[in-house]
């Protein structure tokens, strides 16, 4: 089977370059920072490496459109021969996060989508998932009749003190979220992950944590695990407000468990999923044979203060740092990552990234790890946007000059959160006023110093300077033609390209701030999805 990646270059117009066929799994390998390159177009120093910056990577891309193309197009891979590719090392691909380039990555079936996940999906050593069917009744809501929903069971073969877990920021935490801060604290082995979809326990009339305990605790009953429902970590995403069905997923548990199996993360991608188009998943090999798979979902309401958003990161390394240094390096990847995209500005009751490891595997270097935690992160975090609800463009912001990085990632995220500019891109509308009326708002008067000089550009063209805009019906047409180059259907179910709107703003003053931001548009279906979710 073959993967057919796009060839195309990142300029305003689509480019006139052909496609190249490459082997689904045999790419020649090219070493980045310690961990391998497969299937994409990056090369230096990656945006998540210790030494590297988002103001350097912004500064690098903004050398001009020439050089943007040309490191677009350096890396190719090659196949090997057969008997050396499951010696090749992986890693995700984040150049969706690249001011000035375009992801190659592009599928042409959902066929080829899911073999290429299948591909990167190998569980690492030391776990097993299994996932399970039930329905319920939703008390809150009878007239529904029964609904379906899946839970997921994610097993260490044993106990572990190597993980770590951030959680959402809202002031209305759900009951799983109560409880897996309590692990924390605690500090205790964990060994397992229960996961539900369809209700996310926030709140409800019994007030959830019983209910999220009893499912922990049946978990750890028929796992047999020696921690008891303590070492068992619960998330629920789904309906706001809904009690929990904590007797129909106790007695899912045993088919979950029956259905264990150790060789692929992607059914867990698949179990759960609820307004997701398509399941997503990053993985990354060491030297060594170590391996970090990160599946997540999260379609809508994804504005991470820490996204709805669950992800799961799966290592079977032992790693050369402890619980605090992990807690700290976990936090740092997902502020670069999900604390930097959104689709709705809504952030959820209910987020969890969760690390945990089996130390099955040689140790890793925790800078090796951090590197490639990011990566993961990245590469997840992109994925969700583009798997927004009704999603068709996925809009990248790079903010540079500004007084701090706090502000640049303000600027960015506000830009993709204006209704207005979200709704004109979604039309391929190239009302640029928007754009820049949202940067004014968002710096106010307050930020008046950094309008002073600021540029800013759509698809490497600039569209207003030094207080002006630049407009004309060609660059009209043109930035049109960017726009309809991003998009994508709003229905499908995969990803039929990785190409974003690509959005510069340069701010004046000569602060050092910088941030990339990754959002989506405004669309009808987005209004369809979210007037009848629960039903």
């Amino acid at each position: 089977m073959q993967l057919v990646l796009s060839a195309a270059a990142p300029s305003v117009r689509p480019s006139a370059a052909g496609q190249v066929q490459l082997q689904l799994l045999g790419q020649r390998p090219a070493a980045i920072g310690g961990i391998s390159s497969i299937g994409g177009s990056i090369t230096g120093t990656p945006s998540w490496c210790p030494s590297a910056t988002a103001a350097a990577l912004v500064a690098a891309a903004a050398r001009g459109s020439a050089s943007r193309r040309n490191s677009a197009r350096t890396h190719r891979p090659v196949a090997l021969p057969r008997g050396q590719r499951a010696k090749a090392a992986r890693r995700a691909v984040t150049t969706a996060w690249l001011p000035g380039q375009q992801d190659d990555r592009a599928y042409s079936s959902e066929e080829l989508y899911i073999a290429y996940l299948e591909s990167i999906s190998k569980l690492p050593a030391g776990f097993r998932i299994g996932t399970a069917n039930l329905r319920f009744v939703p008390p809150e809501a009878p007239k529904l009749g029964e609904l379906p929903m899946r839970l997921t069971v994610i097993a260490a073969d044993e106990p572990s003190a190597t993980y770590a877990a951030v959680f959402t920021q809202n002031a209305f935490p759900g009951a799983p979220i109560l409880v897996g801060r309590e692990r924390l604290k605690v500090g205790a082995p964990l060994q397992a992950f229960a996961i539900n979809n369809k209700v996310s326990n926030v709140f409800p009339a019994d007030g959830g944590v019983k209910s999220s305990e009893a499912v922990c605790s049946a978990t750890a009953s028929e796992l047999g695990l020696p921690g008891g429902a303590a070492s068992v970590l619960p998330s629920s995403t789904g309906v706001i407000g809904w009690q929990l069905p904590a007797k129909e997923l106790a007695a899912a548990v045993p088919a979950a468990v029956a259905n264990m199996q150790g060789d692929s993360a992607l059914p867990a991608a698949k179990a759960i999923m609820t307004t997701d188009r398509y399941p997503k998943v990053s993985s990354v090999e060491f030297p060594g044979g170590g391996r970090l798979v990160g599946f997540a979902k999260g379609a809508g309401m994804i504005e991470p203060n820490m996204a709805t958003m669950l992800c799961y990161l799966l290592t079977d390394v032992d790693l050369d740092c402890g619980k605090a240094e992990l807690q700290a390096m976990l936090a740092a990847a997902v502020a670069c990552s999900f604390n930097s995209c959104s689709v709705d500005g809504d952030e959820s009751t209910s987020d969890t990234v969760a690390l945990l490891s089996s130390c099955r595997s040689p140790k890793v270097a925790s800078d090796v790890f951090a590197c490639a935690l990011k990566d993961v992160c990245m590469d997840l975090a992109g994925q969700v946007v583009r798997n927004g609800e009704g999603t068709r463009h996925v809009i990248r912001v790079a903010v540079t000059g500004a007084s701090d990085d706090a502000t640049a990632r303000r600027v960015g995220k506000g830009v993709v959160n204006g209704p207005l500019f979200k709704s004109a891109v979604s039309g391929n509308d190239p009302n640029v006023g928007r754009l820049v009326g949202k940067v004014g708002q968002v710096l106010s008067a307050a930020g008046a110093s950094m309008t002073q000089g600021c540029e800013c550009l759509i698809g490497g063209e600039t569209i207003f300077k030094d207080g002006r805009f630049a407009l004309d019906g060609e660059k009209e047409d043109r930035l049109s033609d960017h726009f309809k180059y991003s998009e994508m259907p709003s229905e499908s179910k995969f990803p039929h390209h990785s190409r974003c709107v690509d959005i510069e703003v340069r701010l004046g003053g000569g602060g050092s701030g910088s941030a990339v931001v990754l959002g989506s548009d405004l669309t009808r279906e987005y209004v369809d999805i979210n007037s009848d979710y629960r039903s």
